[in-house]
């Protein structure tokens, strides 16, 4: 049997006459101290690391982008797009010009229903008033 003196072939059985090597396995492993040269990974300035930092590169991207995008949906409440609400437009409507409202004030009366939106934008208040779902009125306190 051609075998390496410190390892047994795979598929053979251990025979009790010869004497077990204690040291196989430090030989295989090595020595303990040379386990960072032998990982790569581990080491200062590695490519886990720089996985790590691209990582977080990424995560920074991701969420500058989402307040970002949260911020670009909060300026559709403009001077402009109130002006562009018109007596007798549908809610769905408004908040296709003025996106969904800050709150919603719903009263029930026993004639009519009468819903009240308001779009709060910083110091800036903009108030639909809604008659049986058609816009009845509108105020603002938007300058240019």
């Amino acid at each position: 049997m051609n075998m390496s003196p410190n390892l047994v072939k795979q598929g053979s059985s251990f025979n009790g006459d010869e004497p077990m090597r204690e040291n196989y396995k430090q030989k295989e492993l090595g020595d303990p101290a040379d386990c960072p040269n032998r990982l790569p990974l581990a080491r200062s300035g590695s490519r886990l690391q720089s996985m790590a930092r691209s990582g977080m590169k990424a995560l920074l991207v991701l969420v500058l982008m989402l307040v970002i995008g949260i911020s670009c949906v909060g300026k559709r409440i403009t001077k402009a797009n109130v002006d562009e609400v018109a007596e007798g437009m549908s809610k769905k409507q408004v908040e296709s010009i003025l996106g969904p409202p800050t709150s919603i004030d719903n009263k029930d009366f026993l004639i009519m229903k009468k819903t009240t939106y308001v779009y709060r934008q910083g110091k800036d208040v903009v108030t639909i008033v809604f008659k049986d779902d058609k816009v009845q009125a509108k105020d603002s306190t938007l300058s240019e």
